[in-house]
């Protein structure tokens, strides 16, 4: 079973990331666990109403300014969905990366949520998915989905996880990818599909383009062999998807066929294959990815 019980949310101020506040409230109530709201100030956050001066930053209500945001554009609906959850702030001055870090340290932080857009996230999430808090414990980072502007005409819709999409390489870090995945299915009662996509097979000659099927054959049936065995070896019960070419766009693909709700990607050094395809795959999928 999951034990998130804190869970931090950096944010951009004015640029308030509703979508991903309103995902935070839905994990809230589920796992029982409090919100902890951190803005590190700019000269745009000043510009916008946040105190110069430490004493007054210090006393200044982010969630206040946050609904009141809110309730000024199309999502009236945010300060009823955060009703009665244990929130609290903190603002800081200083470097982004540095004060997130300090306080998954200090706060003993389980989660961390975040949009995939904005000055925080560029700061942060592009320096170093992989967070970890004291004793090397990792702290898993979900990103919104890449949609840096809401539809003008109505709130965002009412957040669940109902399926699961896990994306693997049967890399060193598989089957701790696939058993975060398994245990968010577990947690919500979720569908869960493992998909694997493999290299492609175009290759440029004189015509155009060209399929060469006997090499896609060749590596769908391999594909299918390893995954075999990884559900055999973990145990999980979950659906297979197997796709070949471009990772973020057979990824995307995968997630409209499955109609998940949320991809869990495994979180590698700099060189893997998913890793390296990390922020394209965060940018080309619709929905949030968790990156364990």
């Amino acid at each position: 079973m999951l034990n998130i019980r804190k869970i931090l949310l950096p944010v951009d101020f004015p640029v308030a990331t509703l979508a991903v506040l309103h995902q935070a409230a839905t994990l809230a109530r589920h796992f029982n666990a409090e919100i902890l709201l951190l803005h590190v100030v700019t000269a745009r956050s000043h510009e916008a109403g946040v105190p110069l001066d430490s004493h007054a930053m210090a006393d200044w209500d982010l969630l206040a300014a946050i609904v009141q945001l809110a309730r000024e554009g199309p999502d009236a609906s945010l300060e009823a969905e955060l009703q009665g959850l244990t929130i609290q702030r903190k603002v800081v001055k200083g470097d982004v990366p540095t004060q997130i870090m300090r306080t998954v340290q200090d706060a003993n932080v389980d989660l961390i949520m975040m949009p995939s857009f904005g000055f925080t996230f560029s700061r942060f999430l592009l320096e170093s998915v992989c967070v970890h808090a004291p004793e090397g414990r990792e702290v898993p980072v979900w990103t919104g989905a890449h949609q840096e502007k809401p539809p003008e005409d109505k709130s965002p819709d009412k957040f669940a996880i109902r399926s699961i999409l896990c994306g693997v390489d049967f890399g060193p870090r598989t089957e701790f990818t696939v058993s975060w995945a398994a245990k968010w299915a577990a947690d919500f009662g979720a569908r869960l599909t493992l998909a694997h996509v493999t290299a492609s097979v175009d290759l440029w000659g004189p015509g155009g383009h060209v399929v060469d099927r006997e090499w896609k054959e060749a590596l769908l049936a391999s594909a299918s062999r390893k995954m075999a065995k990884l559900v055999h070896d973990t145990g999980v019960h979950a659906e297979v998807f197997i796709g070949s070419g471009a990772v973020p766009k057979v990824l995307s693909e995968a997630a409209g066929q499955t109609h998940a709700d949320l991809l869990v990607s495994g979180c590698y050094p700099y060189g893997e294959h998913l890793r390296t395809k990390g922020y394209g795959i965060i940018c080309a999928v619709p929905i949030p990815v968790l990156n364990v």
